[in-house]
């Protein structure tokens, strides 16, 4: 069982990368209120069991997919108890088949290893060109859990401030499937 720490309302004293400083620095001047924890480092979504209590929310599952010629790229956020299934996403979006992309591309485009991916990552000069994808289940839900960047830093955000506040601000119009 992972540690989690008790819930915080600020930022961390120090940044461990680029794109967990730039998550701080949007969500203040957005002003997007946030709880947060810091835990050991998380990789599965069984791992996120402990923070979801500790938040009282649910953590999406925040996937990198790619085409076979990793020239088209995909940031699917669903829910995270639900599988994926590349067929079902594929047709949804009426794309060709997708599978994961390779951790250095994860790295290098979205600031962030295996098990850390993020909205947030949009938000990334390297990100210009990967797609955002909404499950249209992860929308309904109040709230957001999603990792700060890092695979040791988790928050909860309303999913409205994801949407209207964050994605809008970036000029990001994400599409939303139904799986």
């Amino acid at each position: 069982m992972i540690t989690v720490s008790e819930i915080k309302k600020t930022v961390p004293v120090q940044f461990k990368n680029t794109l967990q400083e730039r998550v701080y620095e949007i969500l203040a001047k957005l002003q997007i209120p946030y709880e947060r924890v810091d835990t050991d480092e998380v990789i599965t979504m069984e791992d996120c069991i402990a923070i979801n209590e500790k938040l009282d929310m649910k953590m999406v599952k925040t996937l990198f997919l790619c085409n076979r010629q990793q020239t088209e790229f995909y940031l699917f956020i669903t829910c995270g108890d639900k599988p994926f299934r590349s067929k079902e996403f594929s047709t949804a979006l009426h794309v060709a088949r997708v599978s994961f992309a390779p951790a250095d591309l994860m790295e290098s485009m979205l600031g962030t290893k295996i098990g850390a991916a993020t909205a947030f990552s949009s938000l990334l000069d390297t990100a210009a060109g990967v797609k955002i994808v909404f499950d249209k289940d992860v929308l309904d839900e109040e709230y957001y859990g999603c990792s700060d960047g890092t695979m040791t830093g988790y928050m909860k955000v309303k999913t409205e401030d994801i949407t209207h506040k964050l994605l809008t601000n970036a000029g990001i119009s994400p599409d939303v499937i139904e799986m």
